[in-house]
């Protein structure tokens, strides 16, 4: 099989888009951008998400025994790009908010779960974090989603490139 064939048809699939965070060992803030994310089970409340191994934040969440999960409203495709730039400043001073346990969440999501830790699971490139979810708040708006390598929202068809 060709590598650009499962691309192109993993691109097919459209998927809301989140940004997850957690705190590292220092107590600064790291996230990232991902759509690699749903819920597994509701007894008790599980999602998963998925991280590559080369992503800059990876060996925080590896370490994390906690971490929070905004879900983006449609006009949050900025704070997506930039979740999803390596090495850009994304918490910056001021400008972020928090969870009831301290976690920064992305401010006017239109969903934010709280979660600890479950299971983490080693699978190809990446890794599957499962987390548990202890607290929800949510919020109204439409959701950002990703298809075909572009952002837009569910009443539109995105044809632009990331």
């Amino acid at each position: 099989m060709d590598p650009a064939d499962f691309r192109a048809a993993m691109a097919r699939f459209a998927a809301g888009v989140v940004v997850v965070t957690t705190r590292a060992a220092d107590g600064s803030p790291r996230g990232f951008t991902a759509t690699s994310f749903c819920s597994l089970s509701l007894d008790p409340p599980l999602v998963l998400v998925c991280l590559s191994h080369s992503s800059s934040s990876f060996p925080d969440f590896d370490a994390c025994e906690e971490f929070a999960v905004s879900i983006l409203r449609r006009e949050d495709e900025a704070v997506a790009r930039l979740f999803a730039t390596s090495g850009a400043d994304r918490f910056p001073d001021g400008e972020q908010a928090h969870t009831p346990s301290l976690l920064p969440v992305v401010g006017g999501a239109i969903g934010q779960l709280d979660c600890t830790l479950h299971a983490r699971h080693r699978a190809g490139d990446h890794t599957i974090m499962i987390g548990r979810v202890d607290d929800v708040r949510l919020a109204p708006g439409e959701p950002l989603v990703y298809y075909d390598r572009a952002f837009g929202t569910l009443a539109s068809s995105p044809h632009r490139a990331l």
